[in-house]
């Protein structure tokens, strides 16, 4: 765990302790790179903004799959990404029971003892160590989850909750039904109505998106995905380094770079990079360019994280194993996820294997936590969603709401994956209510800078 103390101690209220999601995201690696400008000033005033590694993630105790990290690099990097036939479909569920395999036997106990209702406990444990009579908890993306868990375990130790990019915990931890837990979680819905406002605000900035200078974006890209289908290419990662770049690729970094619109205008230019590289448009003038020839390839790579190491993905696997549950049957899912992609064209078929490990783990934590999830607590808790949000859908955030006895829900007009530096507005009514316990149930923020504006 780490802490970054109040600027005034004189005046400090307690310990803010803050989930960064995931599951699988670092606590304190997270904190110490954003912590300074996280929060509002009036936050870092009077509180100590605490985070902390869960069980099985980051400095704690980790849940490994493989003997050494350099195993599960070789493995992920020779693994596919998705499959695009009944061959591949096949290999991929192999791959997917070799990985569930691994955590298993190396996972052991830290896998069956990884549920988010035994992070709440620790939570408490925290709470306590810290000295705190109650709990100031701020939560994103999957923290949501673990907040419902906490509020639901602990409903008299709270005194304030954020909850931003909201998770049904029903839906989280809920009989599936035969359902995927991607469809479940519906990431699909939400990123293809992220990626059509990632057209939408591309056409209309003209020259400020380099997909215009290449004809329309939607039939751009669509043309670019249908080449690599075809024939993955060979792109330049440093010098005389390369990486094969496939379908399977572009789905997943779209699908990624969804989460924060500032990435938007290299997304744009990156892909209209690779529809001149893959055939699909013939390379513009340099008057249709503009001045400039713009990043390279490479460059571009590296600013969307693409060329950054693989990191390790046993601490993802055992919160989501241990929760939520699962069609059960392997061979249904191919049916499923084809049908889910017809719906969500790309991101159906990315998001619609999610969690086909969980189907090989048998992981039985006997302390996970299933609801009820109606809330008991008497606090106000401030719930939050983005309009276009790819990974927590909107359509969550008033189910979500409706959980708590006194939730006041706040509505970010705008893109990307919870509020992290995208709205001031949104901001200083965090600090509001973490500093008095005072929000606006129905409040609308904008966000700062719209995808794609101009410079300045």
């Amino acid at each position: 765990m780490t802490r970054l103390p109040a600027l005034d101690q004189e005046n400090r209220i307690g310990s803010a302790v803050v989930n960064f999601g995931g599951p699988g995201g670092p606590g304190v690696a997270t904190l110490h790179g954003i912590g300074q400008g996280l929060f509002d000033a009036s936050v870092r005033e009077r509180f100590d903004i605490v985070s902390f590694d869960p069980r099985g993630i980051g400095m704690s105790d980790p849940t490994t799959c493989f003997p050494t990290l350099e195993d599960e690099q070789e493995f992920m990097a020779s693994s596919l990404i998705l499959p695009q036939d009944e061959s591949e479909n096949a290999r991929f569920v192999r791959e997917a029971a070799t990985l569930a395999r691994g955590c298993t036997i190396f996972g052991g106990d830290r896998l069956a003892t990884a549920s988010t209702a035994n992070v709440a406990r620790d939570m408490d444990v925290l709470r306590q160590r810290l000295g705190e009579d109650t709990l100031t908890y701020v939560g994103y993306s999957y923290g949501t989850v673990l907040g419902a868990t906490y509020g639901a375990l602990f409903p008299d130790n709270v005194r304030a909750m954020v909850l931003d990019g909201t998770l049904d915990p029903r839906v989280w931890t809920g009989d599936a039904k035969g359902k995927l837990f991607g469809d479940r979680i519906r990431q699909a819905e939400g990123a293809s109505e992220t990626y059509a406002e990632f057209v939408r605000l591309c056409t209309e900035a003209g020259e400020r998106c380099a997909l215009n200078a290449l004809g329309d974006p939607a039939e751009v890209v669509e043309g670019v995905y249908a080449a690599l289908k075809e024939q993955p290419v060979e792109l330049p990662t440093g010098p005389g380094t390369t990486m094969t770049f496939g379908y399977g690729h572009l789905v997943g970094q779209m699908f990624f770079t969804m989460w924060d619109s500032a990435d938007w205008t290299n997304q744009a230019a990156f892909v209209a990079q690779l529809a001149v590289l893959t055939g699909v448009v013939p390379a513009p003038s340099a008057e249709a360019r503009g001045s400039g020839s713009g990043p390279s390839i490479s460059e571009l790579l590296r600013r969307l994280g693409i060329s950054e190491d693989y990191q390790s993905i046993g601490g993802q696997v055992g919160p989501v194993c241990a929760d939520a549950d699962f069609p059960g049957r392997v061979s249904s899912y191919p049916a499923k996820v084809e049908a889910l992609d017809e719906q969500y064209p790309h991101f159906g078929l990315f998001r619609g294997w999610l969690g086909i490990q969980c189907e090989f783990v048998p992981v039985d934590d006997e302390d996970a936590y299933e609801g009820p999830w109606q809330q008991t607590t008497q606090q106000p808790v401030l719930v939050i969603g983005t309009r276009f949000d790819p990974a927590t859908s909107y359509h969550f955030t008033a189910p979500y709401a409706s959980l708590w006895p006194d939730a006041r829900m706040l509505t970010v007009d705008g893109w990307g994956h919870t509020t992290i530096g995208r709205s001031s507005c949104a901001d200083a009514a965090i600090a509001e209510y973490l500093v008095t316990l005072e929000a606006d149930d129905g409040a609308v923020c904008e966000q700062d800078l719209v995808p794609f504006a101009p410079a300045g």
